[in-house]
């Protein structure tokens, strides 16, 4: 296949939670090798979730996925934070696409190829679908892990989203290193930082 083909999809998860990464996946898809129900990713239950990552991983022709940390979230806000991880993410597919179709209504600036912005694009493209779920799968993973790092807050259980129980630790514990000190309900948590 002629690499004039080639397009990606990129996608993020985390922009909403008070802490943790937001974590952005760009997927190349094989033409020849489709994956029975991609879809938006959160449509789909976390085992149905966890399966076509794995087939995604397995049959795309290109896949990355980048972290854009909390210390960057806080230093750029979140729009621009998502913005310079689907830029990263693009540009560590071992493949040059053509043409890079975003979730979304913005493009990051600088983007290594062209690039086309469509709302709800994680349920309307496939190749978006598939980076969503990439995305997802990877930053509920590293949740998890940070649940074991950080106690109490039940990351595992919420993805740092902020849900009650989520905000009753925070008063309870304060914010730890993981949270987003520009997010207004980790904020009002801060004693003398």
């Amino acid at each position: 296949m002629r690499d004039e083909a080639w397009i990606a999809g990129v996608d993020e998860a985390g922009r909403g939670p008070l802490a943790g990464p937001v974590v952005v996946a760009a997927v190349i898809l094989d033409p020849q090798r489709p994956i029975a129900g991609v879809a938006d990713s959160k449509t789909l239950s976390p085992a149905r979730r966890e399966k076509l990552a794995v087939e995604i991983r397995a049959h795309a022709l290109a896949w990355s996925v980048v972290e854009v940390g909390v210390a960057e979230i806080d230093a750029l806000n979140i729009l621009h934070a998502s913005l310079v991880g689907m830029s990263r993410a693009l540009r560590a597919l071992t493949l040059r696409p053509r043409l890079a179709l975003i979730d979304g209504n913005k493009l990051p600036r600088d983007l290594p190829c062209a690039g086309k912005a469509i709302v709800d694009g994680d349920a309307l493209e496939p190749v978006i679908g598939a980076a969503s779920i990439l995305a997802k799968v990877a930053r509920d993973a590293l949740m998890r892990e940070l649940d074991a790092l950080h106690p109490g807050y039940g990351f595992a259980i919420h993805k740092g989203y902020p849900t009650a129980a989520h905000r009753a630790a925070l008063e309870r514990l304060g914010p730890c290193a993981q949270h987003r000190r520009s997010f207004a309900p980790v904020r009002q948590h801060l004693l003398f930082e």
